[in-house]
């Protein structure tokens, strides 16, 4: 073997010492990164039509927090759809739910309820209901846009429709005029 013609190098070998000296580098470069790095991330909605109105510590009603009135024996009612907005125009928004029993075989009926705080109150409560399952319809396409709620309803043209087929889809809207819920429909029902 023969002997290297260069002596050897300090550095070449790695003791304890220099361990530390780079753990302490590197606690350096994190620390000084997370004073240097960039400042949170803030993200606001692009205000709509609805943003204007509604105060900033207006929380829509939250359906969880609400007894709804349905009859499901056994089962839960579940909350299938939820959209929130200002429907009255006070400055509050509300929150728009299609609820039905959590059936374990079947389709079972949707219910849509409209749910409001009441200022001062401490939770939300039913004050409207616009679609009854009692009507045998089921929520396809369901929104809150501009003070109007919109919804697909998939309905039976008769009672002998079996339930996994409904035949009749209707485009319906509802708007909050003279202290009530008026339901339209542009073009009526139509079976398919």
């Amino acid at each position: 073997m023969q002997p290297s013609a260069v002596p050897e190098l300090a550095h070449t070998h790695t003791r304890p010492i220099h361990w530390v000296a780079t753990a302490t580098a590197v606690a350096g470069v994190v620390a000084l990164s997370s004073v240097l790095g960039p400042g949170a991330a803030t993200a606001a909605p692009t205000p709509g039509p609805q943003a204007k109105s509604a105060p900033a510590h207006a929380a829509p009603p939250d359906p969880a927090a609400v007894e709804f009135p349905l009859e499901c024996g056994p089962v839960k009612a579940v909350v299938e759809k939820k959209a929130s907005g200002d429907l009255d125009g006070d400055g509050r928004p509300e929150t728009v739910a299609a609820v039905h029993c959590d059936a374990p075989m079947g389709t079972p009926p949707d219910g849509v309820y409209v749910l409001t705080r009441a200022a001062g109150s401490t939770g939300p409560r039913v004050v409207a209901t616009l679609v009854d399952p009692g009507d045998r319809t089921n929520v396809d396409d369901f929104a809150v846009r501009d003070g109007e709620v919109t919804a697909t309803l998939l309905g039976y043209s008769s009672a002998a429709v079996p339930s996994c087929c409904p035949d009749v889809r209707e485009s319906v809207k509802w708007r909050w005029e003279d202290g009530a819920f008026v339901r339209s429909a542009p073009s009526g029902a139509a079976r398919v």
